[in-house]
């Protein structure tokens, strides 16, 4: 399992380092990291007063649940990776099609390069969060969850980290 996690982080830090920002000329905003979220005991995933906390998995990870039109996707939090990071099979259900002879270098991992495909998710969102036009990448092979990066985060106003949860709010 230790492996499996450092594996994730290797793919998650070279698609952040990687792969290039669309910018539009827009300002946009980026979550406030700070160390202030107390959600209270026992509490779960949940949307309550404009607040959604996430409990740190016992892989030590984040996850959560992204809605697009075909359904629910478990991802894993990245606020590190600069852009949504999907599995191929992740990327076909949600009905993205790539040609394989279009995969492309999208990162550099400690074994090579990480293969992918830029796409765009139409809609996604995190339980009242929502996001349109969402920037991504396709990685079909090597990465083992999908990874929920900053441009969908981005369109969260405030993240915070601490005491073992993260919690997405207004």
């Amino acid at each position: 399992m230790k492996g499996f996690a450092l594996s994730v982080l290797a793919i998650a830090a070279a698609v952040a380092l990687a792969v290039p920002r669309q910018d539009d000329g827009a300002k946009k905003a980026l979550p406030t990291l700070t160390g202030a979220a107390d959600a209270g005991p026992g509490d779960k995933p949940a949307w309550s007063g404009g607040a959604m906390v996430l409990e740190r998995e016992g892989d030590g990870h984040f996850y959560a649940t992204a809605q697009i039109d075909t359904g629910d996707y478990h991802m894993l939090v990245d606020t590190g990776a600069s852009m949504v990071a999907l599995t191929g099979d992740d990327a076909r259900q949600m009905g993205l099609d790539w040609d394989p002879d279009g995969l492309t270098p999208v990162a550099q991992g400690a074994s090579g390069p990480v293969m992918g495909v830029h796409t765009t998710i139409p809609q996604m969102s995190v339980g009242d969060f929502e996001a349109r036009d969402v920037d991504a990448v396709i990685i079909p092979d090597g990465l083992p969850v999908s990874l929920l990066g900053q441009s969908f985060l981005r369109n969260v106003p405030n993240v915070q980290i601490a005491d073992n949860k993260l919690t997405l709010s207004d």
